[in-house]
């Protein structure tokens, strides 16, 4: 390179940071405005989606950065993106132009550590799928399929159609999505007009957040070229046809419930478009968890739920306490006085009531299927004082229980909520409790153990299956908090695994 192209900075030859803004494309792109703090896989991350980066230069103390991409074409895919859709990072913008060099020189010893992340980064791509190198100049996998199949684990918020819509529509048009739970996951099917649109949004959004520290998504690519809407309604959408009957709604939208249709105005439109985050699926520790969400705004709905088509011979309001308290902190319970088969649900706020409902509305309690649904309460009363004896007995107040799971903020337990399952996640044991005692526990209690294992490096915790997902819950109900020696009580949640 001549003298024209680098100038000396912190004494070793890098690009000139004063660069013009440039109009003639060029393999190397010159990023401003970057964070402080800004990772190199942060910055890999925003050119990651259009093909594999040659070379990295990082200037931390002028926020700005230089990436070669393998090719021109790639550059320019880039650019082109990104002047409709600034990048953020960390609600930063973040601006990108072509340089006036055509090439880096980065065999300096400062620039290891940028290299070695260029490294790992290209080869976990390649090795994911995201990115093939030398395949059409720009790493994008030709003939590639533009619906994407997506998995929404640790669903702590509920996630519609619409948030799927808002979040994936910032990457391209899409033309039809469709909701189903597989495996007790909540999964979609999504189409992109077009596969470079899917490419980029996989590369960006695969193991994300939705909202902060819950909601994960998991997205490949699906092995359908398009998508055959009938319907659109809550559980499926085809944004290129209006006039779609609606269909007849069956309670599976997520885990086995319909939830309620909130449209679109429920959901603000406070997505970042591409935010560049790190990316969580490369391996070893050069690259953090993502930081912040995705920005979708929660929905804002009532805390109270209507529980009905209960057995009102075995149901109380500890039972209900129990059960919805795997979901949230329950407040209250009431169950009807004239109608002892419905009760209502106070949970601490909507987030929780709508998880609770979520994964409880369809499954069988006492032998009968629970209809879980939003109440019009906005809390439960109290009884007053000239109730008489049994509807007081009707009427718990929960609020200042020591058997609250979330309780803490930030809690562990945020992260291992899972559906109703056979398979019992028992912990809290102490290290005097064998296996044939928690069995005989549960086994005189009316449950047919099929299956049990310590785990291997922490023997306070458990995985029980049972015989059926009913029999877990009423487990469940019944164990939570049983009394195993002097001073430990053991606890029960429901797990993803199986034994």
């Amino acid at each position: 390179m001549s003298t024209d192209d680098l100038s000396a900075v912190d004494g070793s030859d890098r690009p000139c940071v004063s660069e013009r803004a440039q109009s003639v494309p060029s393999r190397v792109l010159h990023l401003r405005h970057l964070p402080v703090d800004i990772s190199e896989q942060e910055v890999l991350a925003l050119a990651l989606p259009f093909g594999r980066v040659s070379k990295l230069i990082t200037l931390r103390t002028k926020n700005q950065a230089f990436l070669e991409m393998a090719s021109e074409e790639a550059a320019v895919t880039m650019v082109n993106y990104y002047t409709s859709a600034t990048p953020t990072v960390r609600n930063q913008p973040i601006f990108i132009q072509y340089s006036n060099h055509r090439e880096l020189k980065t065999d300096n010893l400062t620039n290891q550590r940028a290299q070695a992340a260029l490294q790992a980064i290209n080869a976990a791509a390649v090795h994911s799928g995201n990115m093939v190198a030398g395949v059409d100049g720009r790493g994008l996998v030709p003939g590639q399929s533009p619906v994407l199949r997506i998995i929404v684990e640790n669903l702590f918020y509920p996630v519609t159609l619409e948030v799927l819509q808002q979040i994936f529509s910032k990457f391209g048009s899409v033309l039809k999505i469709i909701t189903f739970t597989r495996n007790n996951q909540f999964q979609a099917l999504l189409q992109f007009s077009d596969a470079v649109h899917a490419q980029h949004a996989k590369a960006s959004l695969d193991g994300q957040n939705i909202y902060n520290s819950c909601c994960t998504l998991r997205i490949d690519f699906s092995k359908l070229s398009a998508l055959n809407v009938k319907y659109n309604n809550d559980k499926s959408r085809d944004f290129t046809r209006a006039d779609l009957p609606t269909g007849e709604l069956e309670p599976t939208a997520a885990f086995g419930v319909a939830l309620p249709h909130y449209g679109a105005a429920a959901f603000p439109p406070t997505f970042h478009q591409h935010t560049g985050l790190s990316m969580s699926g490369i391996p070893g520790s050069m690259v953090s968890p993502p930081r912040v969400s995705l920005h979708v705004a929660p929905p804002a709905i009532h805390s109270v739920l209507l529980v009905s088509n209960l057995n009102p011979e075995s149901v109380s309001p500890h039972c209900l306490f129990i059960l919805f308290g795997v979901y949230g902190d329950v407040q209250r319970v009431k169950i009807l006085f004239n109608k002892k088969e419905n009760a209502l649900v106070q949970m601490s706020d909507g987030t929780q009531a709508q998880l609770a409902m979520s994964h409880l509305n369809g499954q069988r309690l006492h032998g009968n299927v629970i209809r879980v649904t939003l109440s019009k309460h906005p809390v439960v009363q109290l009884p007053r004082g000239g109730a008489g004896q049994e509807e007081q007995t009707l009427t718990r107040d929960f609020a200042g229980s020591a058997l609250h799971r979330f309780k803490k903020p930030g809690s562990k337990n945020f992260n291992n909520i899972f559906p109703p399952s056979a398979t019992l996640h028992l912990s809290n044991i102490p290290s005097s409790v064998s296996e044939d005692v928690l069995k005989d526990l549960f086994s005189s209690s009316g449950f047919t153990v099929k299956a049990f294992k310590f785990f291997q490096k922490d023997r306070k915790m458990a995985l029980m299956q049972l015989a059926s997902v009913e029999e877990a819950i009423e487990a469940l109900i019944a164990l939570h908090d049983h009394q195993l020696d002097h001073n430990q009580h053991l606890r029960v949640s429901f797990s993803k695994s199986t034994i």
